[in-house]
């Protein structure tokens, strides 16, 4: 697609204007209920649909079909991020009336880093093609350490706990943490000094964790497409609904037992089709897969991973 900077700037003030919509709807802490959860996540993904339609309409088949292919991966990877977001959240002893506003300046973040991450893949892509071997390799990887992970017990425990990374531990160190939480207030001072409360350390926890969620959800989008307006749209749309999946499946997530088989096979398959296109750009005659066959077969193993996840959960639970 040849995307104006106009309409860039416009995509943006329109992403900032839902954003900040979200943002006034939600200032007010409180728990958030399944019908609040529910409505809100309807929404999104009717604002991600309606985003495509509008490809379609005004650029063609070719480019709505890359931007729900990439809008579906990026959702179903990010489910895969709310198991993580969940220990974090409980690691850190987050009040519940709290945890919205948590998640909601970790999306911001996370698309802060995204764009950073977005513009450099797409300036690294337009220099070097190689770099399509690498991606697949990579992505060909990490499907690969998700089945390994899975085949180790690697599920959902609840019990399980968060580990802070060093650099987490070293801005606590240097700027010291409160006691307890202090509202939503992210700098209170105590004893004379100026020092986070640990609402701010778990906002920069979970856009820490982003940061590696990228590294394969970012060759994962650009394995379906290398237009950086689709890609960026399609992670924009996928993280704004994150907030609201979380409270909505959270309970759910420990019965999505094979979700790390089902995302190994997606992200195996977009590696192989990383690596078809290198081929191709170098002048080997191979087969290229097609959109409509790549989103067909993401809908296909999410159907089947949900489906089996659910019976072998249901099994677990008969007595």
């Amino acid at each position: 697609m040849n995307v104006s900077l106009s309409v860039w700037l416009l995509t943006v003030a329109g992403l900032c204007v839902l954003i900040a919509a979200d943002f006034f709807i939600g200032r007010k802490p409180h728990d958030v209920s399944m019908r609040e959860a529910g409505i809100w996540t309807a929404v999104w993904v009717i604002l991600a649909c309606l985003f495509g339609v509008g490809l379609i309409l005004f650029g063609g088949g070719g480019p709505g079909g890359e931007f729900f292919a990439g809008y579906i991966t990026e959702k179903s990877l990010s489910v895969d991020n709310l198991f993580v977001f969940v220990l974090i959240m409980a690691k850190f002893a987050v009040p519940s009336q709290y945890q919205q506003r948590v998640l909601m300046v970790g999306v911001i973040v996370a698309l802060v880093l995204r764009a950073v991450f977005i513009a450099a893949g797409a300036a690294i892509i337009s220099a070097f093609s190689w770099v399509f071997y690498i991606f697949g390799a990579f992505l060909i990887w990490t499907a690969w350490k998700l089945i390994q992970d899975a085949r180790k017990g690697g599920t959902f425990d609840e019990h399980e706990e968060y580990e802070e990374n060093k650099l987490l531990k070293a801005i606590e160190r240097r700027f010291g943490v409160a006691d307890r939480y202090h509202g939503t207030k992210l700098w209170v001072e105590e004893n004379g000094r100026r020092v986070m409360t640990p609402m701010l350390v778990v906002m920069l926890a979970i856009g820490f964790t982003d940061v590696l969620f990228a590294l394969d959800s970012i060759p994962a989008i650009y394995g379906l497409t290398q237009d950086p307006y689709i890609v960026f749209t399609a992670n924009a749309f996928a993280l704004m609904g994150l907030r609201q999946l979380y409270f909505l499946i959270g309970g759910l997530l420990k019965k999505l037992v094979h979700l790390s088989y089902g995302l190994s096979v997606i992200l195996g398959f977009i590696g192989v089709k990383l690596v078809l296109h290198a081929l191709h750009e170098s002048g080997v005659h191979v087969p290229e897969i097609s959109i409509p066959f790549s989103l067909g077969f993401i809908v296909l193993v999410l159907a089947i991973t949900t489906a089996t996840s659910l019976w072998a959960t249901r099994r677990q639970e008969q007595p």
